[in-house]
């Protein structure tokens, strides 16, 4: 498995990540725990030293999940979570208040089965703490030995430049893929200028990008996408002309979609590196495959052109969802 660096943080990974997110959480019924365990595991064995997890997710098994799993290999990997949920209140919304994250903090090391958190995100901006105090609570963490580099998730180019110049960012964790490109208008530009990585979630658009999924296709009851109106079953029509150009491209390379959608990320920036999640031993092979896939700049031409003349339907989120996004 090739490596890459987070930016200019020094945090080598691997050039794929694994988001355990799905094992727990988001997408109907939770994965037993041995057979995740066992996942997570086997992407050790592929070469996979970057995992995912959060708080949230669960809330708290997935971190559980994680942390049992690369115990044994605590020092070969590299563990990446969250805070920033007020989890239990009925009210919901976002917490970052400094004495939050600490208790945060706490908590999520004794799940992790660890001493230090490797790379910790806000999982979302938090409009009533300012960016500042967010930053300045993780610095002090860092400099405890608890957390080893800061990262946020889903937030504007201004945010990442005020926190940065508390405590330097060393990743941003926001979707993109071919099906969400608005991070490549001003995100993109800013990561690069400070020197901060990308960690793109659902690089394969929650499964669509894949081609496993039509407008026949049902969810299972407490799955994310029943709820997101870009699988509405009018939008998985209107978009089906981007998955069949996929398929079409893909073909011709003799890789999958999957694989083509992943390595298109990784020709974007040497310091992006995708986590894409799964349940399924065979697609886990399938994605990390994409790490030894290099497109050529006709190659990606092409992709480029095909994108043009389509027009992706539906929002990325729900409207309570979409408030939370920080631009």
């Amino acid at each position: 498995m090739q490596k890459r660096t987070l930016g200019r943080s020094g945090l080598e990974v691997s050039a794929i990540g694994l988001g355990c997110m799905g094992l727990s959480h988001g997408y109907g019924q939770p994965v037993e725990k041995a057979a995740a365990i066992g996942l997570i595991r086997a992407a050790v064995d592929q070469g996979v030293t970057f995992f995912d997890t959060a708080e949230v997710y669960g809330p708290y098994t997935n971190e559980e999940v994680v942390g049992q799993a690369l115990a044994p290999v605590r020092e070969r990997v590299v563990i990446a979570t969250k805070f920033g949920f007020r989890i239990g209140d009925p009210a919901g919304g976002t917490d970052s208040r400094p004495e939050h994250i600490r208790a945060v903090v706490e908590a999520s090391l004794k799940r992790l089965q660890t001493d230090r958190i490797d790379l910790l995100y806000q999982h979302r901006v938090d409009p009533a703490v300012p960016i500042e105090d967010v930053a300045g609570a993780v610095k002090e963490l860092i400099g405890a030995g608890k957390v080893r580099h800061f990262g946020l998730s889903e937030a504007g180019a201004q945010t990442v430049r005020r926190a940065h110049a508390v405590q330097p960012v060393t990743a941003l964790q926001s979707e993109y893929s071919l099906w969400w490109r608005e991070p490549e208008t001003s995100v993109l530009p800013t990561l690069e200028e400070l020197g901060i990585g990308l960690v793109p979630f659902s690089p394969l658009g929650r499964g669509f990008l894949t081609g496993a999924i039509d407008a026949h296709t049902t969810f299972a009851e407490g799955d994310i996408r029943n709820v997101v109106p870009r699988f509405s079953a009018k939008s998985r029509r209107d978009n089906v002309d981007l998955v069949d150009e996929l398929g079409r491209i893909a073909a011709g390379k003799g890789v999958t979609r999957a694989q083509l959608a992943l390595a298109w990320l990784l020709a974007q920036r040497p310091w992006i590196v995708p986590i894409p999640g799964t349940t399924k031993p065979h697609r886990l092979q399938e994605n990390l495959g994409a790490a030894s896939l290099t497109l050529t700049a006709g190659e990606l031409a092409a992709i480029e052109s095909a994108l043009r003349q389509i027009r992706i339907s539906g929002d990325r989120y729900p409207a309570q969802m979409q408030k939370q996004i920080d631009r």
